[in-house]
């Protein structure tokens, strides 16, 4: 028998898992750290390895990780040096597939950075596979930087993060030797044969079989492969994502809105292994306050049932013995410094777990959901009780919030570009904890819980309106600098915290916030980089204004958005809600730093972690500022679910209108259920040729509105200006036609147009030779506008009934109730309108208008929400 090395890429047996760790160890660990108790020598069981225990083991319900679409590359092109840059077009998790296998290798002059392996042995060759989401601007390579995050790399040769140093001492001892020589953390594959011997430059064995990566999966959408004479051909990519269904769309007229969607669909796409992550290269942890504020925009995307479920039994697998939930799941010991102490995380992450339970039962209706987690739930709910306000003064809250100008201890709105007020969403998620409880022993008949409940919720509720009432309407801090924090009132305006009788009042004051001039340092070398020509264009338009005495880009209250993870849902709805779509679309459509516009002019595809950029710290592929993506299906569309109902058996169809026709003009959305997929679709007719026109013209508004055989629905009506009932008729399609092969027959029409890329048109992009940023008009398929299915040709052969006139009960403008089946309605005299603006810097200025009027329309004097329903899982939190 021959003697060979092995080498350290060799194939070994795997070893028997062993630990001496069991499941009471493991709690009774997890239990002295909660309450920051050292594990010392008297302890009854101390175990020698740190392992967890393997415990009970039960089928996975949630479906499987699999490959969900295959992706052609956009384009490839040489780098030099044997290297090749493939671009897939847009971010995603999975990995690059040869399907005619690799060439054989090259050996270049020089590796490039990131394509070095320091483990080889003396006889064997390589190829590399580096996967990024974005370029880097001076060298024109994957910025890798970005996939490290937290400064745990150099920078690169232009954005330091950190002074440049020893990756290792930065990123631990197990930072990879090949890392640290690249000066950043990577994503990338190896693929490794040994040579011939006799100085044979050939392989054993051939690069001509590989195909892919069977081990992990990256977030990407460039990646480099390194090094060989021509680039692979064959190349194709594989997406993967929990197999659950995709039950929800959206699109508009407008190619902005329609691209923020896609932004947030895209990065809930790429991170959902399995977990919901916050991102899906680095952390890859499923954060509390992540789920709580994005999961309204994935339970229209898709059916969360089984994989929220597990989420939630996650969450109660690892509940301390106090009651006390954890932020993360699963627990991590990170950001427990933010929450009340003894074990919780902080008060927002650590809900999750509850308010998903509730959020579940809306969607799904299951019951027995509810009654095996209520006893975890009115554990930490007794937690909360016990610990809640001794916990929030020991941490520097005063009964009376005296001293409070700044955030304090909490995460709260997490990347607001305002200061966070952690107190306002610390006291909001108690609230919403004891609402959650309400809500549960409501549908399970509890009759001793749901008093304690409400009497908890109706306290705090109390207790935030109190304090953050002020003489002239507004509802902010009691001490004038904490008048600028993040949530505003649009969080207890959303939340139904604010006294009915005062909204309308507190509406008035919101419209006195303002936005603000923005020192990022990207935003910062952006402007100093840019031509005068550029430069001035951007000032004349209100993107840069002074910032002292120098020129700086900024935020916007009203053209833009500058709230965190939760505020900005609550901003959106709340605006549209009360009768301010238009603003609510002046938001979503804006331009500039705080934009889907920034997002997608700088290359975007999926969303990022923050509203500005990064190229060396925050993630470009992170879902948590998603739920703006809700609001576009609830407002811009008009369906969402019935905030009264439970499994999804019943939908509140509400379309809102912009002011004027330039914004948008047609828009459409599914929404699937448990019962079947509701569909709405409206488009504005008889507008005029003359676009000069869109907002002045008055025209006819064309709703179509589709309930599946097993649903109901509640149509509810816009109303005029005025706040008169509008002239409308309804009629409905006497025999239903085949709406999936009219559906299948639409998609591939939106195909083709999304082929043909005519979405939105143009990136900046920087010269490295005049080291000038440049706007460069490309055609791109993201946010490519497609009519609703609604309204596809097919649907011209439909025999519809006669029609009648719109009638309805509500104490509140009109409502319909509708059964199964299709529905046409027209809207006679829509008077179109223009937009407001302000002053000079009207981008980040308030809106005087608003609150010097004494009129500000019918909706936010509407006492049916002026308080929350036990019933309503929508505006419980």
């Amino acid at each position: 028998t021959l003697s060979t090395p092995m080498s350290q890429h060799s194939w070994v047996e795997p070893l028997v898992y062993e630990s001496d760790t069991t499941l009471e160890s493991w709690r009774l660990s997890l239990h002295m750290q909660s309450h920051a108790r050292p594990m010392n020598a008297k302890l009854p069981i101390r175990p020698i390895h740190k392992l967890s225990p393997i415990g009970k083991l039960i089928p996975n319900e949630i479906p499987p990780v699999l490959p969900i679409e295959r992706i052609e590359p956009d384009e490839v092109y040489g780098l030099g040096n044997g290297r090749w840059m493939f671009d897939f077009g847009k971010g995603f998790s999975g990995m690059v597939r040869f399907e005619d296998g690799l060439p054989e290798p090259i050996v270049p002059s020089e590796y490039p950075r990131g394509h070095t392996v320091s483990t080889l042995g003396p006889d064997e060759s390589f190829i590399t596979v580096v996967y990024g989401e974005s370029i880097e601007l001076t060298r024109g390579d994957i910025n890798i930087v970005v996939v490290a995050g937290m400064g745990l790399h150099d920078g690169g040769p232009k954005h330091k993060s950190k002074p440049a140093g020893s990756a290792e001492d930065k990123g631990g001892p197990c930072y990879p030797k090949d890392h640290i020589e690249a000066g950043s953390l990577l994503q990338r594959d190896v693929y490794i044969l040994p040579r011939n011997a006799d100085g044979d430059q050939s392989t054993k064995g051939s690069f001509a079989d590989a195909r892919q990566s069977h081990h992990t999966t990256h977030a990407f959408r460039f990646a480099e492969i390194c090094c060989t004479a021509e680039p692979p051909s064959g190349v194709h990519a594989l997406a993967y994502r929990t197999a659950f269904n995709e039950w929800g769309d959206f699109s508009s007229s407008n190619i902005r809105i329609n691209g923020g969607y896609e932004l947030v669909k895209n990065a809930m796409n790429s991170n959902m292994l399995g977990v919901q992550s916050d991102c899906p290269h680095r952390e890859k942890i499923q954060y509390g306050g992540d789920i709580i504020a994005d999961s309204p925009a994935s339970l229209h995307m898709y059916d969360m049932s089984a994989f929220y479920r597990k989420a939630v039994w996650d969450w109660g697998d690892q509940q301390w013995n106090n009651g006390a939930y954890a932020g993360t799941s699963h627990w991590l010991a990170l950001n427990d410094y933010a929450g009340i102490g003894t074990g919780s995380g902080e008060t927002v992450w650590a809900s999750a777990p509850i308010v998903m339970t509730a959020r579940h039962m809306q969607h799904y209706g299951d019951l027995k959901l509810l009654e095996e987690t209520f006893e975890n739930h009115m554990k930490w709910f007794n937690f909360l009780v016990t610990h809640f306000d001794k916990g929030l003064k020991k941490k520097g809250y005063e009964d009376d919030l005296k001293g409070y100008i700044r955030e304090g201890s909490g995460l709260g709105d997490w990347l607001t570009f305002r200061g966070r007020d952690t107190w306002l969403t610390h006291q909001s998620f108690y609230m919403a904890t004891a609402r959650c409880i309400a809500y549960i022993a409501t549908k399970l008949g509890k009759e001793e819980e749901i008093v304690t409940a409400l009497q908890l919720s109706n306290s705090v509720k109390e207790r935030i309106a109190r304090l953050y009432l002020r003489d002239n309407g507004s509802f902010l801090p009691p001490e004038g600098p904490g008048s600028q924090l993040s949530p505003g009132p649009e969080m207890s305006l959303f939340s139904r915290v604010v006294p009915g009788d005062k909204r309308c009042t507190v509406l008035r004051r919101y419209f006195t916030r303002r936005g603000h001039t923005w020192p990022g340092s990207d935003e910062n070398a952006f402007v100093r980089e840019m031509s005068q020509a550029t430069q001035q264009e951007m000032i004349e338009s209100g993107e840069v204004t002074k910032r002292g005495s120098q020129w700086s880009m900024g935020w916007s209250q009203w053209h833009g958005f500058n709230e965190g993870i939760f505020a900005v849902r609550y901003a959106l709805k709340t605006l549209s809600d009360n009768g301010f779509h238009n603003i609510a679309l002046a938001k979503a459509n804006g331009f500039g730093c705080g934009t889907f516009e920034y997002m997608l002019s700088h290359n975007a595809t999926t969303h990022w972690e923050s509203w500005w950029r990064s190229e060396d710290l925050y993630s470009h592929n992170h879902p948590m500022l998603g739920a703006t993506a809700e609001w576009t299906v609830s407002a811009v569309a008009g369906v969402a679910l019935h905030p009264m109902t439970t499994g999804g058996r019943q939908v509140l169809f509400w379309p809102r209108f912009p002011n004027s026709a330039s914004t948008i003009d047609f828009a459409g959305a599914t929404q699937g259920t448990r019962r079947g997929d509701f569909a709405i679709a409206w488009k504005f007719e008889g507008l005029p040729a003359d676009q000069d026109m869109y907002d002045s013209a008055t025209v006819q508004i064309h709703i179509r509105l589709f309930v599946p055989p097993d649903g109901q629905a509640v149509f509810r009506l816009p109303e005029y200006s005025n706040g008169e009932g509008v002239d409308s008729i309804i009629k409905y399609a006497t025999q239903l036609p085949d709406i999936n092969e009219i559906k299948t027959s639409s998609s591939e029409e939106c195909e083709k147009r999304r082929k043909g890329k005519e979405g939105f048109n143009y990136n900046w992009e920087f010269d490295r030779e005049a080291e000038t940023w440049v706007k460069v008009y490309r055609k791109k398929a993201i946010g490519t506008p497609c009519m609703s299915f609604l309204f596809h040709s097919s649907l011209s052969s439909v025999s519809w009934s006669s029609p009648v006139n719109l009638a309805g009960d509500s104490d509140n403008g009109l409502e319909v109730e509708l059964g199964p089946g299709l529905y046409d309605v027209m809207v006679d005299k829509w008077q179109l309108k223009p937009e407001i603006k302000g002053t000079k810097d009207w981008r980040i200025a308030s809106i005087k208008d608003f609150y010097e009027s004494e009129d500000i329309g019918p909706y936010c004097s509407d006492t049916d929400t002026f308080d929350w329903n036990i019933g309503d899982a929508s505006y419980l939190i």
